[in-house]
């Protein structure tokens, strides 16, 4: 690079320690731009100064990312749209499930947004610095808000709303994320507008948690109940609650008291569907304007070469687990485990239920759309005749049966499908249930929901801009006391893999973390309490004439700059 040293130097001043570490990455050409953009609005460094130092770097800034793009087309329309159920009652505290965080942020928003580049960008904070060991995180809450019922957001809103959703007691889904990390002691206001969160260890990717991405966090008013939040939708953003049905729809109307800028639809209306047939036909019908996603077994219609629709397609972290439990013969062992998967033929998976709309996984959360991926660890292929054996050296050499438990959504049941057929190759026989999503679900708890109790489950999960999430709850030994392994599925529990994935989550070094993700990725296979067989890009679609709606990959359905033409 040719670097303006003067300028550079300028531009470090008052930047905290770990920001001037990611630029001195950068300018030592470690970091892509794509790569120090986003490492860089992730410790706080603002857009105007990331533009500036890719400039004093001696390259335009031009690829400075933006929120959504232009729309065309006029405002003032209603927008309909089409999403899966919610499979329970939208509140705050509990939902978990793909259609229950998108009615969350149809009227909540976030202390800060993850685009559809993976980079953060200020929401209800507009600033955030960690300190030089990140384990103190320090946030400007934005001025100038209210909620719709007219209270003004101040950092009491904030604190309420992390001490509930840290509470170990509160039963909040957000302590996937927040579990061992963030306690309620943790929460702590400093002013009127400034909250610090104290972390009982370092995180160099906290502000993710804060994100969009963690769907549970929309901010609520000082001592609301959340269990009373169905009822009106409180929140700050940019629509507000007309009417909501459960299992049916809902609509919103734009709120014209909106702190930024005004929503361009007068109204939106939403139309919940349990499968994805019907919702489809809504599009190619006219009854819809959007679909909120769908899958490519079934849609094919809308991806054919000249189809009126607008197809928004994301690379992404979201995929299924197929998770087998650790705690129950003959899963106990390893090598079992390791057989199964060993039967899956994942480029032809990829191909069958994609199209190639995905990517091979590798029996670990992570996915080549991480910066931090570790691509030198070598790829898992279908080895029929090496499972056989490893089922024979366990003392199955006969098979065995088990019972797989699922859900009905978008392309889960054909793969759960291919999983029996591909069992069946080694003597292995799996009895399949395909269940709702609100019967799989339950209450998301260990004891109350299947998806967590059968013995072999197979779950969706959405989209990250970061890993932490897919190496905590689900892979982080179960502790009711620290909050972890909140969603452990396979009862997993490795003392080891819980200290690497807490090195890597306390880590922001991008070098670091990428040494650290080889030797998870290594554990994990040796292990293979879980099958990640593929990451799938995220599929949504609307009709030729709506334009502006910005889904996110883990599910949400943006349409605050939706028009129609």
């Amino acid at each position: 690079m040719d670097i303006d040293h003067g300028r550079l130097s300028r531009l470090r001043d008052g930047q905290g320690e770990i920001a001037n570490h990611v630029i001195d990455e950068y300018a030592a050409g470690r970091l892509s731009r794509r790569d120090f953009l986003r490492r860089g609005a992730l410790v706080g460094i603002s857009l105007p100064v990331l533009g500036a130092v890719i400039s004093a770097c001696g390259s335009s800034s031009s690829s400075t990312p933006s929120t959504s793009g232009s729309s065309a087309g006029a405002a003032g329309a209603t927008i309909k749209a089409g999403i899966v159920v919610p499979t329970a009652t939208i509140n705050p505290l509990t939902v978990a499930d793909q259609g229950g965080l998108d009615m969350l942020a149809q009227t909540g928003e976030y202390l800060t947004f993850s685009n559809q580049h993976l980079t953060l960008q200020p929401a209800l904070a507009t600033s955030w610095t960690p300190n030089s060991t990140a384990d103190v995180w320090t946030f400007k809450i934005r001025q100038g808000v209210k909620f719709h019922n007219g209270h003004p957001l101040t950092a009491d809103d904030v604190v309420y709303t992390y001490k509930l959703q840290t509470n170990p007691k509160s039963s909040s889904s957000a302590l996937s994320a927040f579990g061992g990390g963030l306690t309620p002691e943790g929460v702590v206001k400093v002013d009127d507008f400034t909250v610090a969160f104290h972390l009982t260890s370092p995180n160099g990717n906290f502000p993710y948690l804060t994100s969009s991405d963690n769907y549970n966090m929309i901010i609520i008013p000082n001592n609301y109940s959340p269990a009373q939040w169905q009822g009106s939708f409180v929140g700050t953003g940019p629509f507000v609650m007309k009417s909501y049905t459960p299992k049916v729809g809902a609509s919103f109307t734009r709120n014209a008291q909106y702190w930024g800028t005004k929503a361009l639809p007068a109204a939106t209306e939403f139309t919940f569907y349990d499968t994805q047939t019907p919702l489809i036909l809504a599009l190619t019908g006219g009854t819809i304007d959007v679909v909120g996603q769908f899958a490519v077994a079934g849609g094919e219609q809308l991806l054919a070469p000249g189809a009126p629709y607008n197809i928004i397609n994301l690379k992404s972290s979201a995929h299924r687990q197929l998770s087998m439990r650790n705690d129950q013969a003959p899963f106990t062992d390893p090598r079992v485990r390791q057989a199964i998967a060993l039967t899956l033929d994942r480029p032809a998976i990829v191909q069958a239920l994609f199209k190639g709309n995905a990517v091979v996984g590798n029996d670990s959360p992570f996915a080549p759309v991480f910066p931090s991926t570790n691509t030198s660890v070598a790829q898992r292929v279908q080895n029929i005749a090496k499972a056989k054996s490893l089922l024979a050296a366990a003392g199955h050499s006969s098979g065995f049966t088990t019972h797989l438990v699922t859900e009905q959504f978008v392309e889960i049941p054909q793969y759960a499908q291919i999983i029996v057929q591909a069992a069946k190759q080694i003597g292995v026989t799996i009895k399949l249930t395909v269940e709702s999503s609100a019967a799989y679900y339950g209450k998301s708890t260990f004891g109350n929901s299947d998806w967590l109790d059968a013995t072999m489950s197979l779950v969706d999960f959405g989209h990250r801009s970061v890993p932490n999430v897919f190496l905590t709850a689900p892979l982080q030994t179960i502790s009711a006391t620290k909050g972890t392994g909140a969603w452990n599925a396979a009862h997993f529990s490795n003392p080891q893999y819980d200290k690497l994935s807490n090195q890597y989550i306390a880590t922001s070094d991008l070098t670091t973390q990428r040494t650290l993700a080889a030797q998870i990725e290594t554990l994990l296979l040796n292990e293979t309490p879980i099958v990640f067989g593929y990451f799938y890009n995220y599929l949504s679609a609307t009709a030729k004439n709506v334009h502006g709606a910005y889904p996110t990959a883990i599910g949400h359905i943006f349409l605050n700059k939706a028009t129609k033409s």
